[in-house]
């Protein structure tokens, strides 16, 4: 991947992240009546304007480490100084966390210092369905630069490695891959209608290579078994649970012609606004790339630094 296009990616889940900070918890309703048209600022968890979240935070952490190679180790520990030092938030100070993910971290510490990462790691074949939040999806697009090419097999193992440092449940790996695989195909230089059908396909086959339970299969019918454009804006959902995530992000991406349409209109379908829209606006940025207006990124909280780690992980994957 081109460094424009890294950079481009982080700074669009950031901004889109932001965008919804103001907003995150009202519902669909009061969305309808005060609609997200800008940056704005304050609001739910009184920030100022351009301030994002974890969402961005556990991205950034990820994309950090993958700079300089690919050591789950180093993921973990860089999830521990999010949360215990404020590492690589956006003023210093971390004011919103998801259950799943704060215990996962606290579970992910005390297996580094028994050095059993690995134990860890092996309950995700013993994860609980409640456990299937939006936490892993919401960071795991950086790892595009690290699987981009290679089988989607190894990429699921990868991927799945991942996902369970905080969310362990095949559900919300499964969702990881889909978003990456449609990511892999936009930066083929794919339309992005026929990146979404080409994607389809790939997961089709591969759930039967791999013998994915039908009972699983069933949670992924609006997506995948179907075309996810054929829904009503209103039958979206836009919660904490990674399928609705997965659902509205991908929607809104699809649906709209620009990066700043199809983020503002994830922010509006309410709840879990910045994880929405910071899943929405990184997949958006790599299509759409990001004509913004200006005040977007003058704004945006650590924008030199954020462009400053785009290309440190490009330059890391360059051959």
């Amino acid at each position: 991947m081109d460094s424009k296009k890294v950079i481009d990616m982080l700074l669009g889940i950031a901004l889109g992240d932001a965008l919804g900070v103001p907003f995150e918890f009202k519902d669909s309703n009061q969305m309808e009546l005060s609609p997200c048209t800008d940056m704005a600022g304050y609001g739910t968890h009184n920030q100022a304007p351009g301030t994002w979240s974890d969402d961005s935070s556990l991205t950034f952490c990820l994309a950090e480490s993958l700079s300089r190679g690919f050591d789950l180790k180093d993921m973990a520990k860089r999830f521990i100084m999010w949360k215990k030092l404020a590492y690589w938030t956006a003023h210093e100070k971390v004011f919103d966390i998801g259950m799943t993910t704060s215990k996962s971290i606290t579970q992910l510490e005390y297996h580094l210092e028994k050095d059993s990462l690995d134990d860890y790691l092996q309950e995700r074949y013993t994860a609980e369905e409640h456990t299937n939040g939006n936490g892993s999806l919401m960071r795991i697009l950086p790892l595009l630069v690290h699987i981009h090419g290679k089988k989607i097999g190894e990429q699921f193992n990868i991927i799945w490695d991942v996902s369970c440092l905080t969310h362990g449940h095949i559900r919300a790996a499964m969702s990881c891959l889909i978003y990456l695989k449609l990511a892999e195909y936009i930066i083929a230089g794919e339309q992005k209608i026929d990146a979404y059908h080409k994607m389809r396909e790939d997961i089709l086959v591969f759930w039967d290579a791999m013998d994915f339970s039908m009972r699983e299969r069933e949670h992924f019918n609006r997506i995948i078994q179907n075309d996810i454009r054929h829904l009503m804006r209103d039958e979206l959902k836009s919660g904490g649970y990674v399928i609705e995530s997965l659902e509205a992000s991908i929607w809104c991406f699809l649906y709209h012609n620009t990066y700043g349409k199809a983020v503002i209109d994830a922010v509006n379908l309410g709840h879990d606004t910045d994880t929405t829209a910071a899943i929405t606006g990184g997949l958006s940025a790599l299509y759409y790339g990001l004509d913004v207006p200006s005040n977007w990124l003058e704004v945006l909280a650590k924008k030199d630094e954020i462009v400053d780690l785009g290309k440190r992980l490009s330059n890391s994957y360059k051959t």
